[in-house]
């Protein structure tokens, strides 16, 4: 039978309980005034990036002001550029830009595609990291370097062995015979476009290779497990888990090859004038253009133009940040649709 304890047991002060659970108290900040210290910082940071950007704005309009009250928008599709008859326009440059860029694109992309599925998806273990160092120590060689390389090398294998070809093939073809028409020198916006692809090339690579390797493992092996190919599990897991990111990495490709300055100036020709539309045509671009006459341009009108040529490369850019953002925003929105 058990003992029956006394009731002064129960009684103990130490056993009472008179009120609610008392807690700890909460522990003191022992630098209440660090959080208003980084606060402080980052809000400067990002108030002093948009001031930045605005005074760039700012003091490319002010730079371009002469010649935009000589030419307003028609600068933009005035084909002329001649310093002696201080007369200006700057369609070539703008053409020669956006050009070069689009063919590094169509060249640059299905390309760093294929590198960053073989590097996620298909390259064995030993492979896989010596050549993503490969791939990314493509990205560190000097851009004069390219250039050199594509005037000297690349520019004569170009003329002799492709444009050559072409020419005696397409030869009296409507259209496709002036699209490769032109003297065989190997240099032209193909020549360009081709170099900036090579450039570009690992910097789309990296991002697409680094943002696959995000996805969650167990998606892609649940894809497998149904039976899925290796294609499949990309086109229907990989790629809209990591939409943003590819897009994203394009991007950053395409605001290289915009900017992109001496391996452009050594290949694309540097003429200010557009004779046809053949992809083997001398050409110029914004950045080259810049480059090669800045420094020597006469204050006024002429150095005024080629200020109104890099605020419209600024504006291409922002345009093309612009129409990314836009497209991801509807691919968010019709993936909710979906849903």
């Amino acid at each position: 039978m058990a003992a029956t304890l006394p009731a002064s047991h129960y009684n103990d002060k130490s056993m009472e309980r008179t009120g609610p659970v008392s807690r700890p108290p909460a522990p003191r900040r022992s630098a209440p005034w660090a959080d208003s210290v980084f606060s402080f910082f980052a809000h400067a940071a990002a108030i002093l990036t948009l001031a930045l950007l605005a005074g760039i704005i700012l003091s490319l309009v002010i730079g371009a002001m002469p010649a935009i009250r000589e030419y307003g928008l028609s600068f933009l599709w005035r084909s002329d550029w001649d310093p002696v008859k201080n007369s200006y326009g700057g369609l070539v440059m703008i053409y020669g830009t956006l050009m070069t860029s689009l063919i590094a694109l169509v060249i640059a992309v299905p390309v760093s595609f294929g590198i960053a599925l073989f590097l996620t998806e298909l390259s064995p273990k030993w492979l896989k990291r010596p050549l993503g160092i490969a791939i990314e120590l493509l990205a560190a060689v000097p851009s004069i370097v390219y250039g050199m390389w594509g005037l000297l090398v690349f520019g004569p294998i170009l003329a002799t062995y492709v444009q050559a070809p072409l020419q005696s093939l397409l030869s009296g073809v409507p259209f496709l015979g002036s699209l490769v028409s032109g003297p065989p020198v190997g240099i032209g916006i193909l020549s360009a476009g081709i170099i900036l692809a090579i450039m570009v090339i690992p910097f789309i690579a990296s991002v697409m290779r680094d943002v696959f390797e995000v996805t969650p493992p167990m998606l892609k092996e649940s894809a497998y497990g149904l039976g899925s190919t290796t294609w499949e599990v990309v086109y229907k897991v990989v790629l809209p888990y990591t939409k943003t990111g590819v897009i994203g990495g394009i991007m950053l490709g395409l605001g290289r090859a915009l900017g992109e300055t001496m391996a452009v100036t050594f290949v694309i020709g540097n003429t200010n004038q557009l004779n046809s539309l053949s992809v083997f045509e001398a050409a110029n671009s914004i950045s080259s253009a810049l480059a090669n006459e800045f420094a020597e341009a006469a204050q006024g009108l002429h150095q005024a133009s080629l200020i109104y040529l890099g605020l419209v490369l600024f504006l291409i850019t922002f345009v093309v940040l612009s129409l990314s953002k836009m497209l991801l925003s509807r691919l968010k929105k019709n993936e909710g649709g979906r849903t």
